[in-house]
């Protein structure tokens, strides 16, 4: 175990123009550490997820991520090719929209070779046995392998685009919103099986979600975001049971009203 965080982060800002996406987030993540990242819609939590995970170059600010020879580099400062190899491999990033992750033409086994094609994986048997194992970790029979995602429903391809996105063991999975938009029986399930998947890996993960049970179930420590600022941060239990900033306390009662 390293006593060096994965991913640090210093005064990251996103403007544009005149609007703030996020202002000033500085935080360090942990190897095997879950931090949500909360606020209501446009609060800057997806603009920041999207900084973090270099689809989006932020005004200012940096992120430096641990590689696995123990060296920071500055994720600014790679070029677009580093980038995206660091996405298909020691990263993941689970859409809201499965759709968004998955190729929806392809089949279900196809969509997790791929990924492992991506680290060099080339022989066809046994990425197809991978690719049978991780779909049954994900609760999707083995007959439906040669389908594609179009024909499972929604619920499926969240757990399809989980399956692709952990089959090469990265370090590092950024999500956005993992369970919105499911029915809430399907949310319950994708939430235990996530929260088994992170803990069994030993994953790093930075969870964006509005939903404040999915932040408790899920991650260790949280942060809360208004107007593009971090309002609050600290142990997911103390902030929502003893919040602190009047925000929080508004997001918390608001729940517990419901």
């Amino acid at each position: 175990m390293t006593d060096e965080p994965l991913l640090r982060v210093s005064a990251l800002s996103k403007f544009y123009g005149s609007r703030v996406g996020c202002e000033n987030v500085t935080f360090d993540l942990w190897p095997g550490e879950v931090l949500a990242v909360v606020g209501e819609s446009g609060s800057g939590k997806t603009t920041l997820l999207n900084c973090l995970s270099t689809r989006l170059l932020p005004s200012s600010g940096t992120a430096s991520y641990r590689m696995r020879d123990g060296q920071f580099r500055e994720l600014y400062r790679m070029g677009e090719a580093e980038r995206r190899f660091l996405m298909r491999t020691d990263w993941g990033f689970v859409h809201q929209n499965p759709a968004d992750g998955l190729r929806m033409t392809v089949s279900a086994g196809a969509n997790v070779g791929e990924r492992l094609m991506a680290v060099g994986d080339r022989h066809y048997g046994k990425i197809r046995a991978t690719a049978v194992d991780w779909l049954s970790r994900v609760e999707i029979d083995e007959d439906r392998i040669d389908d594609e995602p179009r024909a499972f429903s929604g619920g499926m391809r969240q757990r399809l685009q989980i399956a692709r996105n952990l089959v090469t063991g990265p370090r590092l999975v950024f999500m956005d919103e993992p369970t919105g938009g499911l029915d809430v029986s399907v949310q319950a399930r994708l939430l235990d099986l996530l929260r088994g998947l992170v803990t069994d890996l030993g994953l790093a993960a930075i969870v964006v979600t509005h939903d404040l049970a999915v932040a408790r179930l899920l991650s260790q420590r949280m942060m809360v975001m208004k107007d593009g600022r971090v309002v609050e941060s600290g142990l997911t239990d103390r902030v929502l049971d003893d919040p602190r900033a009047p925000y929080t306390q508004l997001l918390v009662s608001s729940i517990l009203q419901v």
